[in-house]
């Protein structure tokens, strides 16, 4: 269904889009997370583990950008991850205003068990667009993301 709004044809194409873009990206996500929660994992649950066990320690205010979280809300996502025992925090002994955030064993025992399946299910409904579709997408999301900051090596 697209947008009842009566505008300018730019507006409706551009309102249709991103009715189109909404729904696509939650409903891959939807599909893609669903086998999360038998882990006890959110989605950003999951990508904070991710993201500290493929780049290892990171600052908490690094850690936020890379998740796209707020610094008040990463806070309370690594509360809830360090009550669990799958991440610790630590001030940095360089800089004391600073948290690194580690990812424990337990966490990488996680993370190495759901990531596999976690990629499969995202290869999995991915495989309805052709590869070159795929890298389409992947290069129209990027530009979207960068709000037009597009360069030949996007």
């Amino acid at each position: 269904m697209g947008t009842k709004y009566q505008g300018s044809p730019e507006a409706v194409r551009a309102l249709n889009t991103y009715i189109k873009l909404q729904r696509a990206a939650e409903t891959v996500l939807t599909r893609t997370n669903a086998h999360l929660s038998a882990y006890d994992l959110t989605t950003s649950q999951f990508g904070v583990l991710e993201a500290l066990y493929h780049l290892g320690t990171l600052s908490q205010r690094d850690l936020a950008e890379k998740v796209l979280k707020s610094t008040g809300n990463i806070s309370t996502l690594l509360k809830g991850l360090e009550a669990r025992g799958l991440i610790t925090r630590e001030r940095d002994r360089a800089d004391n205003r600073y948290m690194q955030v580690c990812i424990t064993d337990a966490g990488r025992v996680l993370i190495a068990h759901v990531l596999p399946q976690h990629v499969a299910g995202i290869v999995a409904d991915l495989s309805v667009l052709t590869p070159d579709e795929q890298d389409e997408l992947g290069r129209l999301c990027r530009k979207l993301g960068l709000r037009g900051a597009f360069s030949d090596d996007v």
